[in-house]
């Protein structure tokens, strides 16, 4: 996408608009203002255009944006985390009532939580930085312990199965 400069900013970054596609480009609807920060990730040697809807440069300054770049990607890898390796691909939660799809997450929330904490326990008596473990290793690792996974089956109200 194409960025044109609507008004440069002291930060360096500038505010553009990011127009619909189709019909709606065509008939300028649609659009979002929005501030661009260009940065270099670290390692990499292009510039990425960060794209943001904080549009005052005095209480998001480029620099800050650009470095909390990297911090809004562990929250999507920790939903794909969840979603993906423990849930399952494709899985649906099929629960019949709130209360069953509040207790359902609650323990894909339990069961992520504990995959987080051997791999933060690993790292610690390893030296290293928890974030460079591998969270598909660490739940192939826990998998493998479990010797009978059916011995605690979830239980509703009364003790009935759910």
């Amino acid at each position: 996408m194409k960025f044109p400069v609507a008004e440069a900013l002291d930060d360096g970054s500038w505010r553009s608009v990011i127009r619909g596609s189709g019909r709606d480009r065509r008939r300028s609807r649609g659009e979002l203002p929005v501030r661009i920060v260009a940065c270099r990730i670290e390692g990499g040697d292009e510039t990425t255009m960060l794209a943001t809807t904080l549009l005052d440069h005095r209480a998001a300054p480029a620099a800050e944006l650009a470095a909390l770049y990297h911090e809004r990607w562990e929250i999507e890898t920790a939903y794909d985390e969840v979603k993906t390796h423990i849930l399952g691909p494709g899985a649906a939660l099929r629960s019949k009532t709130p209360d069953l799809v509040f207790q359902k997450i609650d323990g894909l929330m339990l069961a992520h939580y504990a995959v987080r904490r051997l791999i933060h326990e690993a790292a610690e008596k390893a030296g290293e930085d928890p974030d460079r473990l591998s969270f598909v290793h660490a739940v192939r690792v826990m998998r493998r312990r479990i010797i009978n996974p059916g011995a605690f089956p979830p239980r509703g109200p009364a003790g009935r199965r759910d």
